[in-house]
């Protein structure tokens, strides 16, 4: 089972993207931990990707083309897979189908995940992780016991860069104008799949496990 996952940011693409991996026993491959973990390890390909990533912008096809066609060439998703950040632009997505023609593997169902964008706004503003032990908050979803410290070490919370709420509001604008036609090229290809991403994570969870066994 191969998949891919859509949405803009901050509609759980990540969240379900990973409980449906674990369920089923795919692959979870996520474009924006892996330039994340790029920049802060300060690697060739995190030096290219930080600066579009600081002002919310996409970083270049060229670039996130090159990590996929890594993993897809070495053979770790062939036991199935989702795709969680990936294509962003239609380039992209046509490039993702000839690198997976080239090694026989389809695609079956695009799941996107549709969520308004002052749900986002709400979302995204209110999205802080804890910088030594990664664990997530979500305001008003996941509160920490005492307010901005990690429950797990104390240490104190911090918000990524790309979850300001003037980069917030690019990244949706980005999304709109870059990421959008996407929709559209994989309905084309009558693999899209639309699930309600403003219902609670568990019945989002349980729509999409229904689709993809549909």
């Amino acid at each position: 089972m191969n998949l891919l996952f859509l949405g803009p940011p901050g509609s759980g693409k990540g969240t379900q993207a990973v409980r449906v991996a674990k369920k089923f026993g795919l692959i979870h491959l996520s474009t924006g931990d892996v330039l994340r973990k790029a920049v802060k390890n300060g690697t060739e390909l995190g030096l290219k990707a930080e600066s579009f990533m600081k002002n919310g912008d996409l970083v270049p096809d060229e670039i996130l083309i090159e990590v996929i066609e890594e993993k897809i060439t070495s053979g770790k998703l062939n036991k199935g897979f989702i795709l969680d950040g990936f294509p962003r632009t239609i380039p992209q997505a046509e490039s993702l189908k000839m690198m997976l023609l080239k090694d026989n593997i389809n695609l079956d169902k695009a799941i996107l995940l549709d969520v308004p964008d002052d749900e986002i706004i709400k979302r995204l503003f209110g999205r802080w992780f804890c910088p030594v032990c990664n664990a997530d908050y979500n305001y008003p979803a996941k509160i920490p016991k005492v307010e901005g410290f990690c429950d797990i070490d104390k240490a104190k919370l911090e918000r990524r860069h790309d979850d300001d709420e003037g980069v917030v509001r690019n990244r949706l604008e980005v999304y709109k104008k870059q990421t959008e036609p996407i929709i559209g090229f994989y309905k084309s290809e009558s693999i899209l799949r639309n699930i309600d991403g403003k219902q609670t994570p568990d019945t989002v969870f349980n729509s999409i496990c229904e689709t993809v066994m549909e």
